[in-house]
């Protein structure tokens, strides 16, 4: 998997991430681990960069990119992106999409904040997804 990363998008992202840390490309619909939108089963609407210190088991497919940066994406995740993905940013708004047109007009930024939780927890909150 590769991306194509802005360099407006490129400056946003390195805002938000520390030296040591990576980026997850997870979805951002209920369906994620990291998902902070419960419920909503938008499947495949909804993406975000996780900020983590540590590596996460289920997100370990490299994504290639232009911008320097430690991306890893799920398998979950590939079922909604296509080739020719791209990362843009417009007026402080990431968007991103691929061949087939925009897939999120409105990409976060959050910090991996699972690390704080234990494994229950984790569980827990997962079953409280969609």
């Amino acid at each position: 998997m590769k991306i194509t990363i802005k360099p407006e998008a490129k400056e946003l992202l390195a805002s938000k991430i520390a030296p040591n840390e990576v980026f997850f490309l997870t979805l951002n619909d209920g369906s994620s681990k990291y998902s902070k939108v419960g419920g909503t089963c938008s499947i495949g609407a909804n993406f975000q960069f996780v900020a983590s210190e540590v590596l996460d088991d289920e997100y370990n497919i490299p994504v290639e990119n232009d911008a320097g940066f430690t991306i890893y994406t799920g398998e979950p995740e590939l079922v909604f992106m296509g080739d020719g993905l791209i990362l843009s940013s417009k007026n402080a708004m990431l968007a991103l999409s691929d061949n087939s047109g925009i897939l999120d007009g409105a990409v976060t930024i959050a910090k991996n904040d699972l690390s704080l939780l234990s494994e229950e927890e984790i569980k827990a909150l997962s079953a409280k997804m969609c």
